[in-house]
């Protein structure tokens, strides 16, 4: 665990969402899409949208899984602030979904995998955090970090 992420409140609060997010990761399961799995969870707990990898599917660069379930969840509660809400996501987000998350004025992003190749939710980068923005979410990594980093690892080696 890197030391800018802090610890889930209490032992696995996040797994059940985090089992959410995987199960739709693996879904949505193609042999080009990465598999990356988003919920949205509303102020409750509630999920409210959910969305996987779509890039080679749609072949749209911005298609990632936490920026389409952004989307699904603005469409379902009618507004683009999703103050309240917490996204739960298999993969550490990259820079794009990083700005989209603190766009959409999240209350927190929690991630599973870290990824210290393009990660911005404190690997590579910081930026949910950064504090020049005006918005920063809580962040919570490593949530089911080996599950989610062996999904991600047995579609790679699928691919060589």
């Amino acid at each position: 665990m890197t030391p800018t992420a802090s610890q889930p409140p209490g032992a696995g609060a996040w797994d059940g969402a985090m089992r959410q997010a995987m199960a739709v990761a693996r879904g949505h399961a193609s042999s080009v899409d990465v598999p990356v799995g988003a919920v949205v969870l509303g102020p409750h707990g509630e999920p409210v949208a959910s969305a996987a990898n779509e890039r080679e599917a749609r072949r749209d660069p911005t298609a990632h899984a936490e920026v389409m379930a952004l989307r699904a969840a603005g469409r379902q509660l009618g507004r683009w602030r999703l103050d309240g809400c917490t996204l739960v996501v298999t993969l550490e987000p990259c820079t794009m979904c990083a700005g989209a998350i603190v766009l959409a004025r999240l209350e927190r992003v929690v991630f599973g995998a870290y990824d210290p190749k393009a990660g911005a939710a404190g690997s590579l980068w910081d930026v949910i955090r950064d504090r020049r923005l005006n918005h920063r979410p809580e962040v919570v990594g490593g949530v089911l970090a080996d599950e989610s980093g062996a999904m991600l690892r047995a579609f790679f080696e699928g691919q060589r």
